[in-house]
């Protein structure tokens, strides 16, 4: 009687080990304090890359020039990400590189989910990337930066306050959420893992809280 209560119990345990399911962590990419875990790309290779990237009370600075962007180490294939950013003194430019594959040039092959201000949630296909919403009629040339148009009007924050992109990829899908707001939907990715990547492009920009959810 007692070796059948206590195998009924392990069966217990066994079932609940395999029916429960295992929540996936959230990962900080940014850890507060320094850029361990990133590596870097400079359009200028006589700038070192912590004159561009820099941490200051808790927050990425980058400086905007030259161009480039400072990439995790790490590839991601489904996951969420949330990254928060904002403009300190002028609204400029910027992106979050998502899909980043292994050529590391000042463009890489990836999918850009813009932050430009005013146009914050537009896809910009880099280097050969592409979207199934993105068309082109036959006979016309491919352009250099092809971009697939947010749905939204912007609903990003004034200069000076904190913005929250929060981005799901998942097989090739990408959502794009600004500020909670809906802003865009691209399929069929060519590449459905990669690294992420954080830009430096024209102006100066600050980075917090850069997390990411795996979906598995």
């Amino acid at each position: 009687m007692k070796k059948s209560i206590l195998s009924f119990t392990l069966w217990i345990a066994f079932s609940a080990a395999v029916i429960l399911p295992v929540k996936s962590q959230t990962i900080n990419l940014f850890n507060g304090s320094n850029l361990n875990g990133w590596g870097f790309v400079l359009k200028d290779d006589s700038k070192k890359p912590e004159e561009v990237f820099k941490v200051k009370d808790g927050v990425i600075h980058i400086a905007g020039n030259p161009f480039g962007y400072m990439y995790t180490l790490n590839k991601y294939d489904d996951f969420r990400l949330h990254v928060e950013w904002r403009w300190q003194k002028e609204a400029t430019n910027s992106g979050i590189f998502l899909y980043v594959q292994d050529d590391h040039k000042v463009w890489p092959n990836a999918i850009e989910c813009q932050l430009k201000a005013g146009d914050a949630g537009d896809f910009v296909l880099l280097n050969g990337s592409n979207l199934a919403e993105f068309k082109i009629k036959k006979g016309e040339t491919r352009p250099a930066f092809p971009v697939v148009k947010k749905k939204t009007d912007s609903s990003e924050m004034s200069v000076g306050e904190w913005n929250n992109a929060d981005i799901t990829c998942d097989k090739g899908t990408i959502t794009v959420y600004i500020n909670g707001v809906l802003q865009n939907k691209g399929t069929k990715s060519l590449h459905k893992s990669g690294h992420v990547a954080l830009q430096s492009e024209g102006g100066e920009i600050q980075f917090r809280n850069v997390r990411l959810t795996p979906l598995k």
